[in-house]
């Protein structure tokens, strides 16, 4: 076999990025636009040791999971990966997913652990559940602008109209915005050259309070005259007047960041608000262009429902929250808590959960802005400060190796990991149980911890993400 070759293939699993996979004569093909139980026709695109790369020329037969998507690009697009795959059976796949993760990489004992069935939404076909979207700007052929989505690992840009994830009224916003782009002759950026005013367009949405933010992500300093902005903000009004922040996000850095540091705002505030309810009531939060927040509002509530209950708060501990963000989960801590402490890298964030705390009258959430393993060691081992509980909540890439090791010698009596990757996730608990040490003498100084219970919540319909809570306890000696 080689490159080019057209072959025939039943798949009989997928792999972790929604790729089918079969095996001819037995070598193993990772199978773009197949998923698990088709039988299809493809072309091999490359040929490595042991194992290749095909693409589906056609489904001979397909799956009894195989569903007609609710997107004309779900094929082309990067942002659905598995939308062609029923939701029962994304469940069933991202469930396994975690599952074969946590097994093959943290090397746990499933059959000792709590898997709880994974949280999914409540329809069928979920859509329209995102709460933020970011469009680049490109053109068309014949020289349209457009806003869409990258092709999955590449950056052709592919025009996306009436995305079926997107809250609805986007719709509405992006069109104002190309029109008015091509009736004032505003450039689009230009990856390459570095050339081009227009780079993204952003929409923020509250589902819960309605407001909507409207960022335009732009290669200067200024969109045009201030004549031109305050057209601008009168398009965008007319086409949705539930907007109540319009502003501008400065970019000029040649980079793939689709955020730069600078905001000017053209009408309203710099933010919108969200509500978000775990437990009896409700928190307020602003969430400014920067800020970070859970895109699905519903999953959110459940997400961090299940890390509360997994805290199971008595009202006299100390909680930390490494990797805090804008704060979210050390409020809703903070309501059952003696003193929540957050430790986030990123100043603004820390100022959203500062502002945050304020607008809820929370006044025993504390909130630090640096590294978690620089100042997490610090507060607890020199200034000897409690910490009864840990919620983890880093970003994709987990946990230092050096936050792990503090924890271990702090030795907590929980901890509550909430992750949004579970190869790295996997990682990490190998560590924290102790099954990562091999002959480090350090590690006799080290806490262990046992697994106790793992719950995958799905946050990204569609996509390969799932996002899990795990619950870990100081392990008797």
């Amino acid at each position: 076999m080689k490159k080019n070759d057209k072959i025939q293939l039943t798949i009989t699993d997928m792999g972790v990025n929604g790729e089918g996979i079969g095996k001819k004569d037995g070598y193993t093909f990772f199978v773009k636009n197949a998923v698990i139980g088709d039988t299809v026709s493809a072309v091999i695109t490359k040929m490595k040791k042991g194992y290749g790369y095909a693409k589906t020329l056609q489904v001979l037969t397909p799956s009894a999971d195989r569903v007609d998507p609710p997107c004309p690009e779900a094929s082309r697009c990067g942002g659905c990966q598995i939308m062609e795959l029923s939701y029962k059976a994304q469940l069933k796949y991202k469930e396994q997913k975690v599952k074969n993760n946590l097994e093959r990489i943290g090397g746990l004992d499933m059959t000792s652990i709590e898997f709880l069935p994974i949280i999914g939404m409540d329809k069928d076909v979920p859509l329209h559940y995102r709460n933020k979207m970011q469009y680049p700007f490109g053109r068309t052929a014949d020289g349209h602008v457009v806003t869409g989505f990258y092709a999955g690992r590449t950056h052709y840009l592919i025009e996306t109209k009436n995305c079926p994830v997107a809250l609805q009224g986007d719709e509405k916003i992006r069109q104002a915005v190309c029109t008015f782009a091509e009736q004032n002759a505003l450039s689009v950026y230009d990856e390459e050259k570095g050339t081009g005013l227009l780079r993204h367009l952003l929409i923020r949405r509250g589902s819960a309070t309605g407001q909507v933010m409207v960022c335009l992500v732009i290669n200067g300093d200024e969109l045009g005259t201030l004549d031109l902005e305050r057209s601008f903000v009168a398009a965008l009004k007319a086409a949705d007047p539930a907007i109540r922040s319009i502003c501008l996000n400065i970019n000029k850095e040649k980079t793939n960041v689709i955020l730069g540091k600078t905001l000017r705002c053209l009408s309203g505030e710099l933010y919108i608000e969200e509500k978000i309810t775990c437990g009896k009531e409700p928190l307020r939060f602003q969430i400014s262009p920067l800020s970070f927040f859970q895109v699905n509002t519903a999953q959110t509530e459940r997400l961090y429902g299940t890390a509360l209950s997994f805290a199971a708060l008595k009202g006299d501990e100390t909680v930390w929250d490494l990797y805090c963000g804008t704060g979210t989960i050390s409020l809703f801590l903070s309501k059952s808590a003696k003193k929540v402490i957050g430790v986030e890298v990123i100043p603004a964030a820390i100022e959203d959960a500062n502002e945050n705390a304020w607008l809820n009258g929370i006044d025993n959430a504390q909130f630090l802005c640096g590294k978690a393993e620089e100042l997490f060691p610090e507060a607890v081992l020199q200034e000897n400060l409690q910490a009864d509980v840990v919620v983890l909540d880093p970003p994709r890439k987990g946990c230092d190796a050096r936050l792990l090791d503090t924890i271990r010698k702090v030795g907590p009596e929980k901890i509550v990991y909430v992750s949004c990757d579970s190869a790295t996730l996997a990682r990490d608990l190998k560590i924290l149980t102790g099954g990562a040490d091999g002959d480090n003498t350090d590690s006799l100084r080290l806490q262990n911890y046992t697994v106790k219970k793992v719950q995958p919540v799905d946050m990204f319909p569609h996509t390969v993400h799932v996002e899990s809570v795990v619950l870990m306890i100081k392990t008797e000696n």
